[in-house]
């Protein structure tokens, strides 16, 4: 399916995230209240912001439109967005940047500190120019004013009309444009917005669709996703029965940031030419996958940065934290019997999988055969494998650093002083162990043998 040129512009409000991240051992002597030791300071890009750099992640161009204000935060939010290759179109707001506090230990938010209020802004010429050179556009509304504004409101109505529009609501949003090709409600956002809708005596599936389906009359949309969380999500056109599209199980306990990640793959993929079905079933492992590898929690990698959920609990259990990593691209027998091999030497096995782009510049511009989606989603069906972390770099050493893994399991033909990764990996009092493949299986042959046998058939 054709589509049309030109980058994701994400319009909407962004805020500034910040993880203060520490060590709970004791309480406070004047409180009933865990005192926090060694805190760790991690800033990222939130809201609109999120979303525009979870995109800009796939390699697709993506330019965002959206209030910045003049102070030390607003600068600081600036630089993490054009830091994650987003082109920025900053339109001045007075006040203080909106900034989001999480105070956490072990993997847990403990309270949440909100400074700084959004105001109704004008968009400026060149903001409404970015709309009309747009591919695809995705208005992430955080309810702080920035789509309230008419002649934006107009500017993206009319955007519709030409290219894929996403809108994720917000309960104190003013609602999206009529024409928007997917609003991407959860159910307690589609709840509020649908709380006139007669709902007794129905299941929750049935009350969810009842909701969507007033909600998509009352936007003018031509389709209603609602995210379920671990559920998935429910899609409905308006058709007698609506689509479900369910969520791979995941290790996850921070969901923090995962509509946007939805939001963001949706829009993504229609921008590349998918249908609605398609770009919601994306999304939803797009958004599972994200939870699963910390959400946006793990956004960067700090001097010592925060384990996973699951690797936190099983260390906090005294158990053994097992790591692997490769392609695995066309997994095979010699993949699995590796990967059960590595489960049995903990308590937990983490895959850290080569993303596509990592896959192509070390295997070459023909691999890998499978897409990054595809192969995380197989991998978590394993039994053996408790959580996949992708990375984008040639070697796995950053991923190892936020996970610190006890054992780092290797198949191939390696000796232990072979793995670049053994000195890392020794640092912090891990061992690397060597786990050989079964005789004759391996990818390349797999696609050799696909290849000769195509020729032949020819």
């Amino acid at each position: 399916m054709g589509h049309r040129t030109g980058p994701l512009v994400v319009v909407g409000d962004a805020v500034l995230d910040v993880d203060l991240s520490g060590r709970a051992a004791r309480l406070s002597p004047d409180a009933p209240v865990p005192v926090l030791d060694d805190l760790d300071e991690q800033a990222r890009p939130g809201g609109a912001a999120l979303a525009a750099a979870l995109a800009a992640r796939t390699g697709t161009e993506v330019v965002l439109v959206t209030a910045v204000a003049r102070d030390d935060d607003g600068d600081r939010l600036a630089a993490l967005v054009r830091g994650s290759g987003v082109r920025l179109v900053a339109v001045p707001r007075a006040g203080q940047t909106v900034v989001k506090r999480r105070v956490r230990s072990a993997g847990q938010s403990l309270v949440r500190l909100d400074s700084g209020q959004g105001s109704p802004v004008t968009p400026s010429t060149e903001a409404l120019a970015a709309l009309d050179g747009a591919g695809a556009v995705l208005v992430a509304d955080y309810g702080q004013g920035f789509v309230e504004d008419p002649r934006l409101r107009e500017a993206l109505a009319a955007a519709a009309t030409r290219v894929p529009l996403v809108w994720d609501p917000h309960p104190r949003g003013s609602g999206p444009v009529p024409g928007a090709r997917l609003v991407t409600p959860n159910a307690d956002e589609a709840a509020r917005a649908a709380a006139d809708v007669p709902v007794a005596g129905l299941g929750p599936m049935a009350r969810t669709n009842a909701q969507a389906l007033w909600l998509l009359q009352r936007w003018r949309a031509q389709s209603v996703a609602v995210t379920l969380g671990e559920r998935g999500a429910l899609l409905t056109h308006g058709q007698e029965a609506p689509s479900l599209f369910p969520a791979p199980r995941v290790q996850a306990a921070d969901p923090c940031g995962a509509g946007d990640q939805f939001a963001a793959a949706a829009g993504v993929a229609l921008a590349g030419g998918a249908l609605v079905p398609e770009a919601v079933q994306e999304a939803v492992h797009a958004a599972a996958a994200f939870v699963a590898a910390g959400g946006a929690g793990a956004w960067s990698a700090p001097a010592r940065p925060p384990a996973t959920d699951l690797v936190g609990q099983v260390r906090e259990r005294g158990g053994t934290v097992v790591a692997t990593g490769g392609c695995f691209d066309l997994l095979h027998a010699g993949h699995v019997a590796t990967l059960e091999a590595a489960r049995a030497l903990g308590d937990c096995l983490v895959v850290c999988l080569n993303s596509d782009a990592s896959v192509r510049r070390l295997k070459g511009p023909a691999r890998p055969v499978v897409p990054q989606q595809d192969r995380v989603r197989v991998l978590e069906a394993l039994s053996c494998v408790d959580q996949v972390v992708t990375f984008d770099e040639d070697t796995p050493e950053e991923a190892l650093r936020r996970l610190r893994p006890d054992v780092w399991a290797k198949g191939g033909d390696y000796s232990g002083s072979d793995l670049p990764e053994a000195t890392l990996v020794a640092s912090w009092g891990g061992q690397t162990v060597v786990l050989p493949y079964l005789d004759g299986r391996s990818t390349t042959r797999l696609v050799s043998t696909v290849v000769a046998r195509d020729l032949t058939a020819r």
